[in-house]
């Protein structure tokens, strides 16, 4: 019997073996890539983000984000995508996440090269535009919006102390990113691509995510609005706001207290089902569940273990 319930566990029960071969692949880009630069300093002229030459070289905006220049940047991007992806790829499915990662990505490095050319112009300091910018640190803040909208209700020890709900940690990031930023000055090349990337990763998921096992696009749910992310004190002034974006960026319009959600002269568009999303929700927390459940199964000593060891006293 025992033998026989350990089959039914999900590939994911092990913390050490239960990671996706995707996640394992893009990990081991990422530990490539630092390894490259340790060997071939020169090479990111070419890979990274450098808003003066990439011109020439368009394709860094998407070889950027699989960089890491630091020991501690490609340790924590490489942690971080393997426990952020052994929870959302089984949900999403693994085609979905791989596309998840490229667009937050790419999208990420076109707003940063906007980002730095216009305080270029701005500011004429040469710094912004010859300055090395990459790592995946915008697709990781971007995996925190999944886990948003995912399991927005469920808590999370910060530092083994601070109890946090889910629905706030890209709040806390950017927060935590913003106040940093202003005492520690290294830490402002990371400041645009962590915000781009959790707003690029709303944008995606909001709008446009494919959903495996329907037709319907995005999360048009009051939770998942992008005044969500905020106090809800500030939530008026930032609803109409957000209404004129949903309109200049994505066609769409949202009626208030209209429960079709999002509509385009006067039709339902895909993905406008509030019914669906909360099932997306009650997916995820079921899924994290039964994935908490199988790790503690596969750390508890077995009956039969205990009654050899007994017979062996």
């Amino acid at each position: 019997m025992h033998g026989g319930s350990s089959s039914h566990l999900p590939a994911s029960g092990s913390t050490f073996f239960g990671f996706t071969r995707l996640c394992k692949g893009l990990g081991v880009i990422l530990l490539g890539g630092y390894v490259l630069l340790q060997i071939f300093p020169w090479a990111s002229s070419y890979l990274a983000l450098i808003p003066a030459k990439t011109i020439p070289f368009a394709w860094n905006l998407i070889t950027a984000g699989y960089i890491e220049q630091s020991l501690p940047g490609v340790a924590i991007s490489t942690i971080g995508l393997l426990f952020f992806g052994k929870l959302l790829e089984p949900l999403w499915g693994s085609k979905e996440f791989l596309k998840f990662i490229f667009f937050v990505n790419f999208l990420t490095s076109i707003s940063v090269f906007a980002t730095a050319i216009s305080l270029y112009y701005i500011t004429r300091r040469e710094s912004y535009l010859y300055t090395p910018l990459s790592g995946f640190h915008g697709v990781l803040s971007g995996f925190l919006v999944g886990i948003k909208q995912i399991i927005p209700d469920q808590d999370f020890r910060l530092f083994f102390l601070l109890k946090i709900r889910a629905k706030w940690l890209p709040s806390l990031v950017i927060l935590f990113s913003v106040a940093i930023s202003f005492f520690v000055t290294e830490s402002m090349p990371y400041l645009p691509t962590i915000l781009f990337g959790i707003y690029m990763s709303w944008i995606y998921l909001r709008y446009f995510q494919s959903k495996p096992e329907t037709s319907l696009k995005g999360d048009p749910s009051d939770e998942f609005s992008f005044s969500s992310f905020f106090p809800e004190f500030l939530r008026p002034i930032l609803d109409p706001i957000a209404s004129v974006f949903d309109r200049l960026l994505c066609g769409r319009s949202e009626t208030s207290g209209d429960s079709r959600g999002y509509t385009l002269g006067g039709s339902p568009l895909p993905g406008s089902d509030p019914i669906e999303a909360s099932r997306r929700r009650e997916r995820g927390a079921r899924a994290l569940e039964q994935r908490l459940a199988a790790e503690k199964l596969s750390t508890t000593p077995s009956p039969e273990g205990n009654e050899d060891a007994t017979e062996n006293v």
